[in-house]
């Protein structure tokens, strides 16, 4: 079996749905895929197959082939990529919504935010996180409470659900991963700070990504400058009476 494939899990009519290493694709194809695609989203996935990255945390993976069907099905007769997404996301939506567990964690959100947090934090960096703080957090949790497009990573000048001063990482990112994850949401959130708008931000950082994927050496030592510069920012804005913990 070549790679990426891992391995054959079903078929939907002539459909077939793949696992496949996600990081082998994000290094070599396009660094641009997350947890699922197809091929009128990456046009050198075969239009007969799905793709689902291999996943490391709680798994979602019915999801995904709810929304990644949904979205196959619309943009091979024609709709616009935006609006089959929107689609795929309101089915994938309806179908978290109807877990037992969704409706405990609706409770929490709605009473008790502080104990959803915490629920959705699952373990601090501590190597990276200083006066900016690196979680590994439940990506499940935060793509059915909060953004159902959730994937890889986040910090708070994204989403107004991060908290201040934090960078969070899915828990379905594999740990070989998480430093060009990491390196990219840190580079972001600095341009973001210093008054770059997201889609310019972005460009730039998954240009930075990609360079380190590609095998450029020196991948610690610019994670750790990107880390540092945030640091700066956020010590400053503590030191103003503008950020508290």
């Amino acid at each position: 079996m070549k790679k990426p494939y891992e391995k054959l899990v079903g078929k939907i009519g002539n459909l077939k749905i793949w696992i496949v290493d996600g990081k082998y694709v994000r290094d070599r194809l396009n660094e641009e895929f997350t947890n699922c695609g197809e091929h009128y989203q990456f046009h050198f996935i075969p239009k007969n197959e799905m793709w689902l990255d291999r996943e490391f945390g709680t798994k979602d993976e019915k999801y995904y082939i709810d929304y990644i069907l949904t979205e196959y099905e619309l943009m091979s007769k024609g709709v616009p990529y935006g609006e089959a997404l929107k689609q795929g996301d309101i089915v994938q939506k309806r179908e978290r919504e109807k877990e037992k567990e969704f409706i405990k964690l609706k409770g929490l959100k709605e009473g008790r935010s502080y104990k959803l947090l915490d629920r959705i934090h699952k373990s601090l960096i501590k190597e990276y996180s200083n006066h900016l703080k690196v979680w590994i957090v439940d990506g499940k949790i935060v793509r059915g409470m909060f953004f159902i497009d959730f994937v890889e990573g986040g910090h708070d000048k994204v989403y107004s659900f991060i908290p201040e001063g934090e960078i969070w990482i899915d828990d379905d990112i594999s740990k070989k991963e998480r430093k060009f994850i990491l390196l990219h949401e840190a580079h972001e959130r600095y341009l973001m700070s210093k008054g770059e708008n997201y889609r310019s931000a972005h460009y730039n950082s998954s240009k930075l990504e990609h360079k380190y994927r590609l095998g450029k050496k020196g991948l610690d030592k610019e994670l750790k400058k990107e880390i540092k510069r945030n640091d700066l920012l956020i010590k400053k804005k503590m030191e103003k009476g503008y950020l508290h913990y």
